[in-house]
């Protein structure tokens, strides 16, 4: 004979952490991403548009030199002079031999400014050096 009343389990009710988890998670993932893809790019520049370009992917560790319609030099979102930019150059090549550069320089800037920069990069042993255009509309 069974005395005890038969035992009723309550619902289970909605699990508040692991939800949290996650949006923290994909908080944290966005952010991220976000971060990475501001610090690649300056929005004031517009690169020149080509029909034959060919869209590669992107390496984590490469370096974007920005080179703005007056002929400044911006990189990882500091403006940098040229004897700035030599060393940092030169630092870059020390470590990784193969590092390769893009340029994205301005529809406006002057060829000798990006000639300037070819020059600081050959100088800093620099030898892979690609440049950022846009696709036409």
């Amino acid at each position: 004979m069974n005395f005890r009343p038969p035992v009723q389990s309550a619902p289970p009710g909605f699990q508040i952490a692991p939800m949290v988890d996650i949006v923290f998670l994909l908080l944290i993932f966005f952010l991220v991403t976000w971060n990475f893809s501001r610090s690649e790019t300056e929005l004031d520049i517009k690169v020149p548009k080509a029909r034959e370009g060919k869209e590669t992917r992107r390496a984590v560790g490469e370096v974007i030199l920005n080179i703005k319609a007056d002929g400044s030099t911006i990189m990882n979102r500091r403006p940098l002079d040229a004897a700035a930019l030599g060393e940092a150059l030169q630092k870059i090549a020390a470590l990784y031999p193969d590092q390769a550069v893009i340029l994205r320089g301005d529809e406006n800037t002057d060829y000798r400014h990006v000639v300037a920069v070819l020059d600081i990069c050959r100088k800093a042993n620099i030898w892979n050096v690609a440049f950022a255009t846009s696709r036409p509309e």
